[in-house]
């Protein structure tokens, strides 16, 4: 299927509606306790069994649209499925909390592989969006590697030590804005390394 180009608003909200909507069940139903078959179950543990299939359905609604999903995406559907459904089956928050960390450490590690081959892997995934220079590529890939593994350390550092509330504030707002203002701080190598569509296309 060719990939096909939607409006960046709807894609954000594919891509976000299902976090935004597990956090605010999450704070709806934090102190609810639902009995299931005869076991209790924390409003936790029912708000995510009720998160995984609502992001299957805007990652398919994504792939439907769009005809294409990412490495990444595609991963991360799969250990949401995994680790979401332990955390239910098992009745056990833990699981589910993890799933950030195993993510970062494989996106974070499949950095590293290419790196060691002398490639940039994440060059593959966003030279659509920003143009660079190989040397600027090798030099992102490596910030974005080191940003995945710290990323990976905090995650565990928060979902051990704090509430789990604190950890539902955290994994909704908190990473996205590292990520965010991650890129933000890396104006100097765009502007460095950057490669303008008139001179890219002069080039071909």
């Amino acid at each position: 299927m060719a990939q096909k180009e939607i409006s960046s608003g709807l894609k954000t909200a594919l891509e976000m509606g299902p976090i935004l909507a597990f956090f605010g069940a999450y704070i709806w139903l934090k102190d609810e306790i639902f009995t299931i078959g005869g076991t209790p179950y924390e409003g936790f543990i029912v708000v995510t069994a009720g998160f995984i299939p609502v992001f299957l359905l805007a990652t398919g609604i994504l792939w439907k649209l769009t005809g294409h999903l990412s490495r990444m995406q595609a991963v991360t559907a799969v250990l949401i499925v995994v680790f979401g459904g332990l955390s239910v089956w098992l009745n056990d928050e833990r699981f589910f909390k993890m799933k950030p960390t195993l993510i970062y450490l494989l996106f974070g590690g499949a950095l590293a592989i290419g790196l060691m081959r002398g490639e940039s892997w994440l060059r593959s995934v966003m030279e659509g969006v920003m143009p660079l220079q190989d040397e600027g590529w090798m030099i992102l890939t490596r910030r974005v590697m080191m940003l995945f593994f710290g990323l990976a350390l905090l995650n565990e550092i928060i979902w051990r030590t704090m509430s789990t509330e604190t950890w539902v504030y955290f994994k909704t707002f908190g990473l996205t804005a590292a990520i965010v203002l991650f890129f933000i701080t890396q104006g100097g190598l765009f502007k460095t390394y950057g490669i303008e569509e008139d001179e890219g296309k002069g080039a071909s």
